[in-house]
């Protein structure tokens, strides 16, 4: 009998393969971390097949450390980051180039291109709740078309397909090339291609033609939950795949952010705080996405505000990898904590520009505020607080879009064991900061959406008997301070904006 749901999550920097029990508790996790590709500035890539190779691998290791094997796996589950595209031959299984990765800015000018034809960066935001920005996939897709050698003339044949991770994977896993592998996505995850029409969960041939890529290549849009098909091979063999959902949902869910205002705040290579909006569609104002949150089944979809943040767990890779200040990642919070404040340094980490609100290409990062007083604690510390700044200015763009503050934000994801960053990210918010005991959420939604699709689980109300809190953060930071700080910081923002010339590829 089986006891176990897998899931498979495919992160930006590794993927792993946990398994959960009824209760949510993690039995066993394999994770491997895959290269990141920088060919040239404002480029990165990801070796797909090198990840499907990581997939397969993670799978094995993790029923290995549980001493379990597919009889024992009721139905498998896949999370992935979202919007990382990736173009393949379905004839011989073979992609045509690396995965263009969601931070990659290289789409700019066919962004711009598009801009130009009538209604800027919000020419198609009504119908797919976007703006036109180099963060979404199809522009990258687009981009594959016009420079790869040969890729148009395929596409056109009906030799090329498209899909962002979960795709690749779920073809991959139900058989691929040999056995006739499924192309689907789920609702989620087609919401962030900017080709997914959010009332009709469908795609757009208008949009697709303005794009210039063909109907032909896009996968079937299917929910966040149903059975799209079985393991063909491998340690898995036989088990259903039965749910997908981009990571950012998949937290949410596993979360159990089930209600109309309820919201999280992953914290990983970047951050993504969502907001439940339920059935309605909630146009921001403020510089937020409308996205698809969930759809479970039949049932109707349940739609999201987001506010993306490109960067912050990559901001303390990049000091330990580029800059050498630390030499692992929790190093960062001791250096941090040998200080008392910033000593008046912030960090504004615009590698990719900056996302929400603000939606600026232009912008580059920048260190400012520097004195000689300024030591390495300085600016450690001005790294995790760049995290919670960019954090509150979504926040507080989430509380004018929905005109209800909210009263504590639930939060997951790698970088919630850092206390020195919690507690500052509930001072400068104002409001309680809650991690709960399983805090890898990400994982754990993307089990839940495919237990609820086999009866794993029953509903809803199971998996919010599951939710338990581990710790809790309560403001401790006097009126004057937060906005005094606050207000420093959105002074930094503005010195890394305009830095990009027209000029500049």
């Amino acid at each position: 009998m089986a006891e176990y749901i897998a899931s498979i999550d495919q992160g930006t920097t590794s993927t792993r393969c946990m398994i959960f029990d009824k209760s949510g508790s993690v039995i066993a996790v394999d994770q491997k971390e895959h290269e990141q590709i920088f060919p040239r500035a404002g480029w990165v890539e990801h070796d797909a097949t090198e990840i499907w190779n990581n997939t397969r691998d993670v799978i094995g290791g993790a029923l290995a450390k549980a001493n379990l094997n597919s009889d024992n796996i009721d139905a498998v589950g896949i999370t992935n980051q979202r919007e990382t595209a990736l173009v393949w031959d379905k004839t011989t299984g073979e992609p045509v180039c690396n995965a263009i990765v969601w931070q990659d800015t290289r789409t700019q000018k066919i962004c711009d291109e598009l801009a130009e034809l009538g209604g800027g960066a919000e020419r198609y935001k009504a119908k797919v709740g976007l703006p036109l920005a180099t963060y979404f996939s199809a522009p990258k897709v687009r981009w594959i078309l016009d420079n790869v050698d040969g890729a148009r003339e395929k596409a056109e044949a009906g030799d090329l397909v498209f899909g962002n991770m979960d795709t690749w994977l779920l073809w991959n896993l139900t058989g691929g090339v040999e056995r006739g592998g499924v192309h689907v996505t789920d609702v989620t995850n087609a919401s962030r291609t900017m080709l997914m029409d959010l009332t009709t969960l469908s795609w757009d041939e208008e949009i697709a033609g303005e794009m210039k890529i063909p109907m032909s290549m896009l996968p079937e849009i299917k929910s966040s939950s149903e059975v799209y098909g079985e393991c063909q091979g491998g340690a898995l063999r036989g088990t259903p795949v039965a749910g997908i959902l981009g990571d950012q949902q998949a937290a949410t869910f596993g979360q159990v952010c089930f209600e109309v205002g309820t919201a999280k705040n992953t914290y990983g290579t970047g951050n993504f705080m969502l907001l439940n909006t339920g059935e309605e569609q909630v146009p921001s104002e403020n510089g937020l996405l409308t996205t698809v949150c969930y759809k479970i089944g039949d049932n109707k979809p349940i739609y999201a505000l987001e506010g993306a943040i490109a960067v912050t767990g990559s901001l303390v890779q990049w000091m330990r990898d580029n800059l050498g200040i630390i030499k692992t990642a929790p190093e960062i919070e001791d250096l941090a904590a040998s200080v008392d404040d910033n000593g008046g340094a912030y960090f504004v980490p615009a590698f990719s520009g900056l996302f929400a609100p603000h939606w600026r290409s232009d912008a580059r990062g920048a260190l400012v505020g520097l004195t000689r007083f300024v030591n390495k604690g300085h600016i450690a510390r001005a790294v995790l607080e760049a995290t919670a700044f960019q954090t509150r200015e979504v926040l507080d763009a989430m509380n004018a879009d929905s005109g209800v503050p909210l009263k504590e934000l639930r939060v997951d994801g790698g970088m919630v064991v850092n206390e020195t960053l919690m507690q500052f990210q509930a001072d400068i918010l104002d409001v309680d900061v809650v991690r709960p005991k399983v805090a890898e959420t990400t994982a754990l939604g993307a089990a839940y959406a495919a237990g609820l699709a086999v009866g794993y689980w029953a509903d809803e109300d199971d998996l919010r008997q599951n939710w338990g809190e581990d710790k809790r953060w309560t403001p401790n930071m006097d009126d004057d301070a937060r906005e005094k700080t606050y207000r420093n910081w959105k002074k930094a923002v503005t010195k890394t904006l305009d830095w990009v010339d027209d000029d500049v590829d």
